[in-house]
């Protein structure tokens, strides 16, 4: 995709949210049906993921780890957001983007209550291939770090919330 491709799909979308600022925020959804021993199905809207324990909180290995999961959501985002920056800025770029987080499971196993649950540190990288000055990939760089979702949620804390309902009933 060319950048004035990009700026024509996505000029009618900025006109809209200006005007109407409401129309910008959407609501997005995940479900998951809990499964067979210590796992639960996931709707990717693409297909099915099981997910289940890490092999470091007992787990066999054959689930996907949540925490996988996340950091995976995590370098798609940086992945998506860094070629809509590179396009809008004409910058041609190839590469990866790598993610990893460590995790202390003495947490999560109520081993120590003093140990954190989730991640203590997360670590994104780019290998790129790129033709442009430092400048420009700092620039691409920081566009790409300020318009990351994920990135962006996981720098944050946005407000979360817990609720239950049986099934069937609404609350």
């Amino acid at each position: 995709m060319q950048a004035d491709e990009l700026r024509a799909i996505q000029a009618p979308l900025k006109d809209r949210y200006r005007e109407d600022p409401s129309a910008a925020v959407v609501t997005l959804r995940a479900g998951a049906t809990l499964g067979e021993g210590v796992t639960c199905s996931v709707q990717t809207g693409r297909a099915l993921a099981t997910a289940g324990l890490h092999p470091a909180s007992g787990g066999d290995g054959t689930a996907l780890c949540s925490g996988d999961m996340l950091l995976e959501a995590l370098v798609a985002c940086a992945g998506v957001t860094m070629r809509a920056v590179a396009t809008a800025l004409a910058i041609p770029v190839e590469g990866r983007v790598t993610a990893e987080g460590d995790l202390d499971f003495r947490g999560t196993l109520g081993v120590d209550r003093d140990a954190p649950v989730g991640f203590g540190a997360i670590r994104v990288r780019f290998d790129l291939s790129v033709d442009v000055d430092d400048g420009r990939v700092a620039k691409l760089i920081e566009l790409t770090e300020r318009y990351c979702v994920v990135l962006q949620t996981l720098a944050g804390t946005p407000a979360l919330s817990l609720d239950w309902a049986r099934s069937g009933e609404e609350r």
